[in-house]
């Protein structure tokens, strides 16, 4: 007994004499220069276990640091790490505040503000406006390959949903028309990715939402700088940026569906010299069921080099140049045809055996060079040429015809299938009585974007007052080259064989271009707590269209039909901030939208008055935006698109007056903010509130619109839309779960009560994940989307109902160095 007491007491004095030789280390860590905490962020002694996590207002505390000479590393995804030395006392408690700075291009800190929407996170409470930067921190979150539901977590996105992958998805920003994204500017890394942006704006290209670093999403007065569509707004995607230092990661992860993805790159900087090379590939079998049993799914690839060389980073004057290229490949069994209503009930999953020859076959080609100059602290010119060439033909289903040869629409087929019987047993798999029964579409393109563009920046200090000037000009020219041509099939005993080959050229056969100049001024001015910026963007467009006719693909010029339109327009705007504090600050803003027209007689540009108010806050682990918004259309524009159920002719009409009014609510708050163990549980709340509406009266032949009054709702607008994430986050693990609801949509213009058979369904879709890390730099990570399979629908155009995404799972590991 008195030997285990002995025991005790020299255990307690030895722990005690020990706990006497450590010290303690607290601090904050700051976002940048500024007093916002940073959450999450590392924080370890070099060459140790000891280490914790900063909390929701970037406190953090080490305890039992021993005595000595210690090197504190603190680090965070997204941001550089900084080292720091201290000699550590018995039983002291040390001080260390840090800043630490975001990378988010690999550009010094004055000239990301030229290149950047956002400047990233320490950025936005510069913004006269509503914007949000997804840092990499977040998109590691659920590693989304779905761009969709990426953007569902930003409020003032509206999103029609498609093939459930997000590889061609359906986009608009405050309630400009979703419809293959054309009405919003997208870009990556500051340059036009639409592969035809001026003459044919539908994004049949997106960039591969996998592989990048991060989003920026820019609404407001502030987005006159990045046309040329500046009703809605603007996404820009962070490409992986070259690293500091030798790095690179491998991420490997596989799923339901046959998923997999496979994503790597290694890059590294030395003085003068830095490089990336990238990697990424997509791929899955499908979710649809082909009567057929045929395939469903897609494999998309993606190779990326950066190569850069500059000067010293003191130098007098700082100088880099950067040559980018990528290159994207797809190949996709998708369809445009989707189910009647009661296919739709029975198996929502189902594909009808007609569709199963469709498939998209496309590359992307991008190429840049950028030249960066900084001129001591004050003056800085960035210019960036660049070449963007995208093939896409998407061969896929577009009529058929009955056992008295008569020619079917598919769009009236899927609304009414008693009413045409005949065709609708082919469509399923009947055999036809028609040789040529089945009309296969070979929507063969090839699209060419390349340009110029340049912006200088300056900042002066006069007195009390902070001036920013910026100077952007750009040549910009595309063109989209239709060359397409129609097969015919017939059916027999649920397999398509080809009955007769169509030539190519003999179906469209024209060629659309744009040449543009653009030019903006923007200048900002700063006094005390005030401030304001106006701008001015200048946009002279010439569209052109060269139709070679059906009857010559040979392009003789024997029909040749030749008209052009041109734009000139100026575009003002401004937006004004005043800052209560450092964390509390107000905006509002009013600037002129604007979008330009196709080159058919009588199209005019679509022009509207922007409106927007909002109050910002980030303090104490709770940051919020709560903005209000109006769009004053004096003309709505529309385009013949056959995503959005129309005849593909990408032709485009006036739809008169129109306004868009909404909300806009983002608040996220760390429950567990006061607590320094380690530990963070961040609530993220998006909520967004749109309603637009026609204000005249027309006739339009486009099917999503129709015949409409004042007062009807445009359609493919969802009311209400929410978004819900909470996450437990530790050092060594994080668990999330997100919560989407989506309100039902109107899918044809109206006013009152939805009918039945014109609306989407409401819906509310669950998605978790979680990641471990096993080691320092390696990780397992997984998620489960549609956690509650639920089953809803997404839309009804172009033919037919489409299903949301079945539940899926997905589990892989990811390793850095």
């Amino acid at each position: 007994m008195k030997s285990t007491f002995r025991i005790l007491v020299v255990a307690l004095f030895t722990i005690a004499h020990a706990m006497a030789q450590t010290g303690v280390i607290e601090g904050t860590v700051t976002q940048g220069k500024t007093t916002i905490g940073l959450p999450g962020a590392n924080v370890h002694l070099e060459g140790s276990t000891v280490g914790t996590a900063t909390n929701g207002k970037g406190q953090f505390r080490l305890e039992r640091v021993p005595v000595g000479e210690v090197v504190v590393v603190i680090s965070s995804i997204g941001y550089t790490s900084e080292r720091k030395q201290l000699m550590v006392k018995a039983s002291e408690t040390m001080r260390l505040d840090m800043g630490l700075t975001e990378t988010v291009l690999d550009l010094p800190e004055a000239v990301v503000s030229s290149v950047s929407l956002t400047g990233g996170l320490t950025g936005l409470k510069e913004i006269p406006g509503s914007a949000y930067y997804m840092s990499p921190k977040e998109m590691l979150k659920f590693n989304y390959t779905d761009i969709n539901r990426t953007l569902s977590a930003v409020p003032g996105v509206n999103i029609q949903e498609e093939e459930g992958f997000g590889l061609r998805p359906n986009i608009g920003l405050r309630g400009t028309g979703s419809e293959r994204s054309s009405k919003i500017t997208i870009m990556e890394d500051g340059i036009l990715m639409a592969p035809a942006p001026y003459a044919a704006s539908a994004a049949y290209y997106f960039p591969t939402m996998g592989r990048m670093q991060a989003v920026e999403i820019l609404k407001g007065s502030s987005q006159i700088k990045y046309g040329p569509y500046t009703t809605g707004g603007a996404i820009n995607f962070v490409s992986t940026q070259i690293p500091n230092t030798f790095a690179g990661r491998v991420s490997i992860s596989a799923g339901s569906f046959a998923n997999r993805n496979i994503h790597a790159y290694v890059g590294s900087s030395h003085k003068h010299f830095g490089y990336l090379v990238e990697g990424y590939h997509y791929g899955s079998e499908g979710f649809k069921e082909l009567d057929s049993k045929g395939k469903t799914g897609f494999t998309k690839k993606d190779l990326l080099a950066k190569v850069r060389v500059n000067t010293d980073q003191g130098a007098k004057i700082y100088q880099s140049f950067t040559v980018k290229v990528g290159y994207t490949d797809e190949v996709s069994d998708d369809t445009y045809l989707g189910l009647t209503e009661e296919d739709f009930a029975a198996n929502p999953l189902r594909r009808y055996a007609a569709s199963q020859k469709d498939q998209i076959v496309s590359d992307m080609l991008q190429l840049s060079a950028t030249h960066v100059a900084q001129f001591g602290e004050r003056f800085r010119l960035t210019t960036t040429a660049y070449r963007n060439a995208f093939n896409r033909n998407w061969y896929k289903l577009n009529g058929l015809r009955d056992s008295t040869n008569a020619s079917v629409d598919l769009g009236a087929l899927l609304e009414n299938p008693t009413g045409f019987n005949d065709a609708y047993n082919v469509m399923t798999g009947d055999n036809s009585t028609q040789a040529n029964a089945l009309q296969v579409r070979a929507n063969n393109r090839s699209y060419e974007a390349m340009g110029v563009q340049t912006v200088f920046g300056t900042d002066l200090v006069t007195g009390k007052v902070t001036h920013g000037i910026e100077f952007g000009l750009r040549y910009h020219v595309d063109e989209m080259d239709r060359f397409q041509w129609d097969d015919w099939y017939a059916m027999d005993n649920g397999l398509m064989t080809l009955s007769t080959e169509g030539t190519p050229g003999t179906e469209s056969n024209r060629i659309e271009s744009a040449q543009a100049i653009a030019t903006y001024l923007q200048y900002k001015v700063k006094v005390g707590k005030f401030t304001a910026t106006p701008g001015l963007r200048y946009e002279h467009i010439t569209l052109n269209l060269k139709d070679y006719k059906k009857n010559d693909p040979a392009r003789t010029g024997k029909e040749l039909e030749e008209r052009s339109n041109t734009v000139d327009v100026v575009i003002p705007g401004i937006g004004l901030d005043y800052a209560f504090s450092d964390h509390l600050n107000t905006f509002a803003g009013i600037h002129k939208g604007f979008a330009p027209p196709g080159s058919n007689e009588g199209a005019r540009p679509e022009e509207s008055l922007n409106y927007e108010v909002g109050v910002r806050y980030n303090r104490f682990g709770l940051s919020g935006m709560l903005v209000g918004f109006i769009n004053d259309y004096s003309n709505l524009l529309g385009a013949d698109l056959a995503a959005g159920g129309g005849g593909g002719t990408t032709e485009t009409f006036n739809g008169g007056k129109a306004r868009t009014v909404g909300v806009e609510l983002q608040v996220t708050y760390d429950l567990l903010s006061s607590l320094t163990k380690g530990f963070g549980l961040p609530i993220s709340v998006a909520y967004t509130y749109t309603r637009a509406t026609f204000l005249s009266d027309f006739e339009s032949t486009f099917e999503g619109w129709g015949t409409v009054s004042s007062g009807d709702d445009v359609p493919y607008l969802a009311p209400h839309q929410l978004n819900v994430m909470l996450s437990l986050e530790h050092k060594r693990f994080n668990v999330n779960i997100s919560g989407k609801y989506m309100d039902a949509m109107r899918t044809q213009a109206g006013q009152g009560e939805i009918p039945a058979d014109q609306q989407t369904d409401s819906y509310l879709v669950l998605d978790l994940s979680a990641s471990y890390n096993l080691f320092k730099r390696v990780s397992l990570f997984g998620s489960a989307t549609n956690v509650t399979d639920a089953v809803y629908l997404v839309a009804r155009r172009p033919y037919g109902l489409r299903p949301g995404m079945p539940r899926a799972f997905m589990v892989g590991i990811r390793a850095g160095f």
